[in-house]
């Protein structure tokens, strides 16, 4: 059986590869068109799947067919008093306030990085390469490696503040490098020249970034804090051997699947966790369109017509 599921994947790889080298344009897009209405349907029909069998009634089972549609029995299942369920919402919290940190964390480290990376500096190749490094390393085994760390130094993982501390860590070392991306494409398009005004006409260092470059590139340090709340909600491998007695959500969800019967409340669960992360990416579109509406406004009543925004090499170059 394993050799067909490979053999299915092979075939996958091969027939948009294909279609782009052995057929013309106009007889290529309806193959890969097709290919790509797969990609999606491998991508999203498991999250469709657990949407429609979370709302099955008392007596409805993990796979289909669906029974008794139309019920939100096992939503008000995850409100029961049951040790289980209030299991469950500890972990809801501690995962929420380990993300909301974490994303913290993440925007003020990555603003940090975007801000000294717009200039050339000693070790800077190095310390960029350091940085996208967690992209590279396999979780589990940054998870073990920090795990025996701990271990050496009589580090006591327990319930307590303190217990939160190498959570926290190893979820901003993996979140970092996203929101240290988003700032340099931030940067990337970035107008020196305001700021130079702002200098010209008698603003400090801290004055110009606070009421010049700050307004400008807040959407970014806000992206970068929703990479680091949204990775850190989610995040298993790089918490397992290090968690301790604080369980978050995804490792209080493996304790379920691996220890009780499964019910679908499971399924109600990953629908509340969907919805919440696409409400803040609903936030940050309606953050950036706000906020892209308010600088349409400033040039227009500036009247300058700008429309180019030079890149920040440009900027520093004088060109």
């Amino acid at each position: 059986m394993t050799y067909i599921w490979y053999l299915i994947a092979l075939v996958l790889l091969v027939i948009p590869f294909s279609a782009m080298m052995f057929l013309p344009i106009k007889r290529s897009k309806p193959v890969l068109l097709g290919f790509f209405l797969i990609f999606i349907v491998f991508m999203y029909g498991p999250m469709l799947t657990m949407g429609v069998l979370s709302f099955q009634g008392p007596f409805g089972s993990m796979t289909l067919p669906a029974k008794d549609l139309g019920s939100l029995h096992w939503f008000t299942e995850l409100r029961a008093e049951s040790s289980l369920m209030v299991g469950v919402r500890d972990g809801i919290t501690k995962s929420l306030w380990v993300s909301l940190v974490v994303a913290a964390i993440t925007a003020a480290l990555s603003l940090s990085l975007g801000m000294a990376f717009r200039r050339q500096f000693r070790g800077g190749g190095i310390l960029f390469y350091a940085i996208l490094l967690s992209l590279m390393t396999p979780g589990l085994l940054l998870s073990l490696g920090l795990s025996f760390l701990l271990y050496y130094i009589g580090f006591n993982k327990g319930e307590g503040m303190l217990g939160y501390v190498p959570i926290i860590g190893v979820q901003a070392v993996w979140a970092l490098p996203f929101g240290f991306l988003v700032m340099m494409s931030v940067f990337n398009r970035y107008d020196a020249r305001a700021e130079e005004a702002a200098r010209d006409l008698g603003a400090s260092s801290f004055t110009t970034f606070r009421e010049v470059t700050l307004p400008l590139i807040w959407t970014g340090v806000f992206g970068a804090g929703l990479f680091g709340f949204t990775l850190a909600l989610n995040e298993f491998e790089r918490t397992f051997l290090i968690s301790g007695a604080i369980n978050t959500l995804p490792l209080k969800l493996y304790i379920i699947t691996s220890s009780s019967v499964l019910r679908p409340y499971v399924y109600s669960l990953g629908v509340v966790t969907i919805i919440i992360s696409f409400l803040l990416i609903g936030v940050f579109l309606l953050v950036s369109a706000i906020t892209g509406r308010k600088k349409a406004l400033a040039i227009e009543e500036d009247g300058s017509g700008v429309e180019d925004i030079p890149s920040m090499t440009a900027a520093a170059s004088g060109d």
